[in-house]
């Protein structure tokens, strides 16, 4: 891999880059709040612009989002950025798309950079599609001729002709990704950044943004940096992979012998999750109902055999009443692709101030043999219209082992759900 780019001309050099984070609340918002802290901090009080059940003990340490990342990229390279929750990928992407600087390193950058980090990024809510289309162009320094001339291949690719000259503010999420999808894909800009994006999107529009990519990359010499937790796009789209970990780049090279260093770096060995300073799922998880913590009970490590049922405790608090809180997990292979979702379970119902433990079990033994992580999903109201409470962007890991099937190791064509024998009538 490192011989066929030899030749090849470098877009992104990055050299010692180092991202530091603060933890903990940063600022009240106002100058007056900040006055308060500051003086409740002075005389060793409690601050009373905190939010109750907050805790204070990390505020002040800092955290390496990236500690040191080297790399470079070439042009009509589709390079794939994995690696687990926190190991820096979406920070490493907003460096490059300038949204946040480095603590130290340098990067350089041959090229414009269309960029799409989240559902709608760069557009404005209150201008038509049509509007933002002429906007991210100008944005990437192109001319209204310019824009003119690939308006109508981005407005047939996005599907949404119909609402063209509608606010985007009134978009669902699908019609956002579709459009600004189209946007940075037809626009004249020599890197492309994606970070997780086409999960919102339905599976044939899935299909054909992948297949734009790779002409992208391809045909048109174009450099793509895509970060993923499907491995399967990953495989599809992509001629390159980093592995990242804990802020720094531990592989890169072959697309599988990355995934297969990524799914190693899964640890079945831990039982118990502080998530209090973890980050959340969506912009809203947390703030009216917090997980604190889960643990796998009666278990030094996370490893179950198929007759074994998973006991699991977690301890959450909230901040206002709720007359009944819902719960499902969502259950990934170690590849991350989707194996299922549990039927929603009811918490009950709670209140405000309070702090609650729960317990709950699961049965894995329609699982086949190998290594598991679920997402935990806490809600309001019913799965059809449900808002969401709490959605750690932790992965909680465990391994199933079927000690009473005779294969030793699990076919990796058979899928992952052990059925029963069927019955002969």
């Amino acid at each position: 891999m490192e011989n066929l780019n030899q030749n090849r001309e470098p877009v992104i050099q990055i050299t010692g880059l180092k991202k530091q984070y603060k933890l903990g609340q940063i600022g009240g918002g106002t100058l007056t709040a900040d006055l308060q802290s500051w003086w409740a901090r002075l005389r060793g009080k409690e601050d009373p612009n905190l939010v109750i059940g907050t805790d204070t003990r990390l505020f002040g340490t800092t955290f390496m989002a990236l500690n040191g990342v080297d790399l470079t990229v070439y042009k009509g390279e589709a390079l794939g950025i994995i690696g687990r929750n926190g190991a820096g990928k979406s920070t490493l992407l907003k460096i490059l798309s300038r949204i946040t600087a480095p603590t130290e390193g340098e990067i350089r950058l041959r090229g414009r950079v269309a960029s799409m980090l989240e559902v709608g990024t760069g557009f404005n809510n209150e201008m038509t599609g049509r509007e933002n289309i002429y906007m991210n162009g100008a944005i990437l320094g192109m001319t209204k001729a310019e824009v003119d001339s690939k308006i109508d291949q981005i407005i047939e690719f996005s599907e949404c002709g119909d609402f063209i000259d509608t606010p985007v503010k009134r978009y669902s999420s699908g019609m956002f990704v579709k459009l600004a999808f189209a946007v940075a894909a037809h626009l004249d800009s020599e890197i492309m950044v994606m970070d997780e994006v086409l999960a919102v999107g339905d599976m044939k529009f899935q299909q054909k943004c992948l297949g734009k990519m790779s002409d992208v990359a391809g045909q048109e010499g174009r450099t793509v940096l895509y970060v993923s937790h499907n491995m399967s796009t990953i495989r599809q789209l992509c001629t390159r992979c980093i592995v990242l970990d804990k802020g720094r780049v531990i592989f890169s090279g072959d697309v599988e012998q990355a995934i297969a260093i990524y799914m190693d770096t899964t640890d079945v060995n831990v039982v118990h999750y502080d998530l209090r300073s973890v980050g959340r799922q969506t912009p809203s998880a947390g703030k009216r109902l917090f997980l604190e913590e889960l643990r796998f009970l009666e278990k030094e490590s996370s490893v179950f055999s198929n007759a074994e049922t998973m006991k699991i405790q977690i301890r959450w608090h909230v901040n206002e009443p709720f007359s009944g809180i819902n719960m499902k997990m969502n259950i990934h292979y170690r590849d991350s692709s989707p194996v299922g979702i549990t039927h929603p379970v009811s918490l009950g119902a709670a209140e405000p101030g309070k702090t609650y433990t729960t317990v709950f079990e699961f049965d894995p033994s329609l699982l086949g043999e190998g290594q598991y992580f679920f997402y935990l999903d806490i809600f309001e109201r019913a799965l059809t219209n449900p808002v969401c409470l709490d959605k750690p962007s932790t992965e909680f890991h465990f391994e199933v082992t079927n000690e009473d099937f005779t294969i030793p190791e699990w076919p990796a064509g058979w899928g992952r759900i052990h059925f029963p024998p069927v019955k002969i009538l």
